[in-house]
């Protein structure tokens, strides 16, 4: 099969190559899937350089989020059958023609997204409800900031509330909510977004930290959430499901019931073929991205 491999880690995608590798064997309790789609993840290109908190051993194919049509069944996979359309899959894997995920880590592709759409959606949007949802526990009527919300995990915010300001925010945000601030403050870009974000706060506010695609992660006296009353909360959608399983279960049904539903369709900036995995890598760092990339090894 063909694959986008990381043997090295270094800047600028130097340690990638695009080449032929053995199609893997799904194991026990695992699915192997033909990829009809992969959606481009921050995470994916941070792995690319060492700089990101899942460091997987050398060589390793990027790719965390994707989906596709069941092709073979590991030992004691009763879930699935043959052709059947799911999303889902690892950490890693999905820049490949064919991928291997356990059969647990797969959900079904709801019909009403197309395979592109679909493996675009379940990070941006368990994200943005484990932050929205439990984190944050926004209420109706709330002023809620999103950053970055040109992106997918920022538009998957918007979806779920309702507010979005850009360029020099400050007095924007206090103008606009009568000069209380925001009561909710979405945060995945960091540096002087998260300063200012700390100037247009509304007391007993709630600044959710996402990521920081700024490239600095950013710091704070103290103080000033002691003063202005409000909190700090990062949110790790994964690392929330790991740490409350029956609440994880409840995020992940309460995501795909929306898509099943068609209340959320994400939105799919581009669809490029494998061998063109460097523009769709540059479009996302060059923040040139409304909603995701997706990589396409059928085309």
């Amino acid at each position: 099969m063909r694959a986008l491999v990381v043997d090295r880690l270094a800047p600028d995608y130097v340690g990638c190559s695009l080449r032929e590798i053995d199609t893997p064997e799904p194991g026990p309790g695992e699915v192997r899937f033909k990829v009809r789609a992969a959606s481009v993840n921050f995470p994916d290109l941070l792995m690319t350089r060492g700089e990101y908190q899942h460091k997987p051993p050398l060589p390793f194919i990027p790719g965390l989020e994707m989906a596709g049509e069941v092709e073979a069944l590991g030992e004691g996979v009763e879930r699935w059958k043959i052709g059947d359309a799911v999303v889902g899959g690892a950490r890693i894997g999905g820049f490949s023609t064919f991928a291997v995920a356990s059969a647990a880590a797969l959900a079904p592709k709801p019909e009403r997204l197309t395979f592109a759409q679909a493996c675009a959606y379940g990070v941006a949007y368990l994200t943005a409800y484990v932050a929205l949802v439990r984190r944050a526990q926004v209420k109706r009527g709330e002023w809620v900031l999103v950053h970055g919300a040109a992106g997918g995990v920022g538009l998957a915010c918007v979806d779920l509330a309702t507010v979005n300001v850009t360029g020099g925010f400050r007095e924007a945000v206090k103008a606009i909510t009568g000069g209380r601030g925001a009561d909710v403050i979405y945060d995945p870009v960091g540096g002087d977004v998260f300063d200012e974000s700390v100037r247009c706060i509304a007391f007993n506010g709630r600044l959710l930290i996402i990521g920081f695609t700024s490239g600095r992660i950013p710091s704070i006296g103290v103080n000033m959430p002691l003063i202005k009353g409000f909190s700090i909360m990062g949110v790790r959608a994964g690392e929330y499901g790991r740490q409350f399983p029956e609440e994880g279960a409840e995020n992940t049904a309460a995501v795909w019931a929306l898509a099943n539903d068609g209340a959320i369709r994400p939105r799919v900036h581009a669809e490029l073929p494998l061998d063109q995995w460097r523009a769709a890598f540059d479009l996302l760092a060059a923040r040139a991205v409304v909603g995701k990339a997706v990589i396409r090894p059928d085309l």
